[in-house]
């Protein structure tokens, strides 16, 4: 998976391109680090526009995300949230968790 880290003005966005699955833990979890840790960064926005396959591990590791921006007191939203990616969102429940775009 690639994984582009874009910060304007408050908001961090992290977009991702591929399988979003285990292999990606690490980079992904490096992909938002820096953004959480700075004070200028209010909110961190994943784009899954690019992401073709998503899994169970994923879910986790977004959960891991809101779980460390809520204790950085940041927000987080998915964004652009289409075909297979939302249908597995929708059935993991995560429109009550996450603002999704």
């Amino acid at each position: 998976m690639q994984i582009n880290v874009e910060v304007v003005d408050h908001k961090a966005r992290i977009s991702l391109n591929g399988r979003f699955d285990f292999n990606s833990h690490r980079e992904f979890r490096h992909s938002y680090d820096s953004p959480l840790k700075t004070g200028a960064v209010s909110e961190l926005e994943v784009d899954l526009g690019e992401v073709q396959y998503l899994d169970s591990s994923a879910l986790g590791m977004l959960l891991m995300l809101k779980e460390k921006a809520q204790a950085a007191d940041k927000s987080i939203t998915l964004s652009n949230c289409r075909g297979t990616v939302k249908e597995v969102l929708d059935i993991a429940n995560f429109g009550k968790l996450f603002n999704i775009r």
